[in-house]
């Protein structure tokens, strides 16, 4: 995960670069072919946009150039720098190890310009603008904050992506991301949201034909609604047993929803978050299982890249979404 910057996508499935960026690059065939130095700025974002796109010759047909212009302009580049940034075959293209770590830098500088541009001309003025949040699939837990947010700021365009897969925030354009779990990139910044249980669950009907197990020893004879992660294809382990111990799974999805659903049916036994059960808890359409062994707690945090220019609209989100779940903890013990 890192700082990304704002970006479309073009025909050929790559970022159509920013109209600035484009200024930025301020290029023509005549002063590349008579070798004059491009600006340190535009010969960042000719590179960033060349590592996006995959080649020479698509970058050219987005900027209206030569695929020779832009192939030399990077070897310009690569010349100042005394490193080789890409590896080069006729049909292929891909960075090396050298230019993976400059392009982090590179895409960090052109978020910093970016911030910058837009703090000063957001400022005196109602936060506006796009933001683009990255949230897990289950959205049941964020709808009213989210809705509060757009009501308290109509100036901000909220372009939300829902998914549980893991996200580079560098280079999948998000601005900031909801996640649980451990931060593993130290270039970001992050802040708690919230806090909830898991809950062993079924339905009345289906422990009235299989019993209600009394241990986790038990929950080996019943039929299990897995989860799967996507990031890493493993099964969600459930309390009480060690991975050896594990029952055999029966139906295995990555989605919230229809473990519910198939739990109120009555097809077996979900470990699922709280906050997503607690209409059926409270209905009685599902019962929850073996609670002094569900304590463990998870954390839902915000991240975003770490910026001396953090955007108004970015600083407001953060902010507001702490003020509405910071400190809640979904699945308390009575």
């Amino acid at each position: 995960m890192g700082v990304g910057y704002e970006r479309k996508r073009g025909e050929y499935g790559a970022p159509i670069i920013e109209e600035k960026w484009a200024k930025l690059i301020n290029i023509s065939d005549k002063n590349v072919f008579n070798g004059v130095r491009m600006d340190s700025l535009g010969g960042i974002a000719m590179f960033v946009q060349v590592a996006d796109s995959g080649s020479f010759s698509a970058t050219g047909r987005l900027l209206g150039l030569s695929s020779s212009a832009v192939g030399k302009s990077v070897a310009r580049m690569e010349a100042r720098l005394g490193a080789r940034l890409f590896q080069r075959s006729t049909r292929h293209l891909a960075l090396t190890a050298e230019g993976e770590k400059f392009l982090q830098r590179c895409k960090r500088i052109l978020a910093e310009v970016e911030a910058a541009e837009r703090e000063l001309g957001e400022s005196g003025g109602a936060p506006s603008g796009r933001l683009r949040i990255s949230l897990p699939r289950y959205s049941g837990l964020f709808e009213a904050a989210i809705a509060a947010f757009m009501q308290a700021y109509p100036a901000i365009e909220l372009d939300l992506d829902f998914s549980d897969a893991m996200v580079n925030i560098v280079s999948d354009g998000f601005d900031a991301a909801v996640r649980t779990g451990e931060l593993a990139d130290s270039s970001l910044m992050r802040r708690k949201l919230c806090t909830f249980r898991r809950l062993l669950v079924a339905s009345p009907a289906y422990l009235a034909r299989h019993g209600r197990p009394a241990d986790g020893a038990a929950l080996l004879g019943h039929a299990r609604l897995d989860y799967r992660f996507p990031a890493t294809g493993r099964l969600e382990q459930w309390p009480l047993m060690d991975e050896a111990a594990q029952p055999a799974p029966g139906m295995v999805c990555n989605s919230v929803e229809m473990r519910v659903f198939l739990a109120v049916q009555g097809q077996g036994v979900a470990y699922l978050p709280a906050f997503a059960v607690q209409r059926e808890l409270a209905a009685g359409q599902l019962v929850s299982l073996l609670d002094e062994h569900t304590q463990a707690r998870t954390a839902f945090w915000l991240l975003w890249p770490a910026s001396r220019h953090l955007p108004p609209r970015l600083r407001v989100f953060i902010d507001f979404l702490v003020q509405q779940l910071q400190d809640q903890t979904f699945g308390a013990m009575p």
